[in-house]
């Protein structure tokens, strides 16, 4: 007779966990919060911080010492992340299935992961198509290749003052045709270099100027990114576990998961449901600009979204901030960067 094993709950839901997490892409990408050390918190969100920015100032040399320096307030920002979503797949598995077809939950608990995984893929592209960009550069501008789009890319993210290390630059279907495609770039040797352990290693075509390129079947075939990992957050928490099912909770790197089964005695079936709640926000920046006339930095007056711009393979023109126009927020954000639209022929 075979040996009964009793598998305990809390090991499912651990193993399906790190299968989520391996199977995620764009949400992979995000910088991750979980809500574990938030529970009980108001309106269904999490507080997470972001660091603030400081001037520098100067003081004059050898001056009469008339005047004092200045003190500035330093001040970190929170970002209220909100739960907007229960991601589940919930199947039922009949004695027959379980004894003669399936073996058990392990193929079907696979099977709802991976509708999980979906779903969250979904949720992070849906939230970068819904943002509005400061910048989006054309893909089909002319006397510009795919290499000057990607140095154009990065040349941007450098003057509005993003980190250089944690860079990615995500892209649709059509643009992966065309990066493999372009033998400037030499893309289409790094794939298959190294065996996949997760769904983000085999969807990565590899690091160019600056950025880990990596594509997506969720986002526009025409559409792309290129952004910094704390562009967006990526929150998930795990549900408790009811006290009349069995049950079970877990997390890995920031991926979290609940895992219930119980029997429906009048139907002879299992049941099956495996949740979790997701948010997704973005991040925006105050920047350092410096006056031309006392040669001063100071802190913008607005808040920016700078951590990713938007690129689009078929349009033929730039989208810049527009120094000229009547949006003070864009007047700022050219005034500091230098990037600017039409007024100054910069759309290049």
């Amino acid at each position: 007779m075979a040996e009964h094993v009793i598998v305990k709950p809390g090991k499912i839901a651990a193993t399906a966990a790190v299968a989520l997490e391996q199977s995620l892409v764009v949400p992979a990408i995000f910088q991750r919060e979980g809500i574990d050390a938030y529970k009980g918190t108001e309106n269904d969100t999490i507080n997470v911080k972001v660091e603030g920015v400081l001037p520098f100032r100067t003081y004059g040399w050898r001056n009469d010492r008339a005047a004092p320096i200045q003190f500035d307030d330093y001040a970190e920002k929170t970002v209220a992340v909100a739960f907007g979503g229960n991601t589940y797949s919930a199947v039922k598995m009949t004695d027959e299935q379980r004894d003669m077809d399936l073996g058990g939950w392990t193929k079907l608990m696979a099977k709802q992961v991976e509708a999980i995984g979906r779903g969250l893929e979904r949720g992070a592209v849906d939230k970068m198509l819904g943002q509005s960009y400061a910048v989006t550069l054309a893909g089909a501008k002319s006397g510009r290749d795919l290499k000057g789009i990607l140095i154009r890319a990065r040349e941007v993210l450098t003057r509005f003052m993003v980190p250089r290390e944690g860079r990615v630059l995500l892209v649709g279907s059509a643009w992966e045709t065309a990066l493999l495609s372009d033998d400037k770039l030499n893309l289409a040797s790094n794939v298959g270099e190294q065996e996949a352990v997760s769904s983000l290693r085999e969807a990565s075509l590899g690091r160019r100027y600056g950025f880990d390129i990596v594509v997506s079947l969720e986002v526009p075939a025409d559409a792309a990114f290129a952004l910094h990992r704390s562009a967006f957050i990526f929150a998930t928490g795990a549900p408790t576990v009811p006290s009349s099912v069995t049950g079970g909770t877990a997390s890995h790197n920031g991926v979290a998961l609940r895992w219930l089964q119980d029997y429906d005695a009048n139907y002879l079936t299992d049941r099956s449901v495996v949740n979790t709640y997701r948010g997704f926000r973005e991040i925006k920046d105050h920047l350092i600009g410096i006056n031309e006339g006392t040669g001063q930095a100071y802190v913008s007056t607005h808040e920016h979204f700078v951590r990713a711009i938007k690129l689009d393979l078929d349009a033929t023109v730039d989208v810049l901030p527009d120094p000229d126009g009547p949006d003070a927020k864009a007047q700022e954000l050219a005034a500091i960067t230098g990037i600017a639209g039409p007024a100054d022929g910069a759309s290049v």
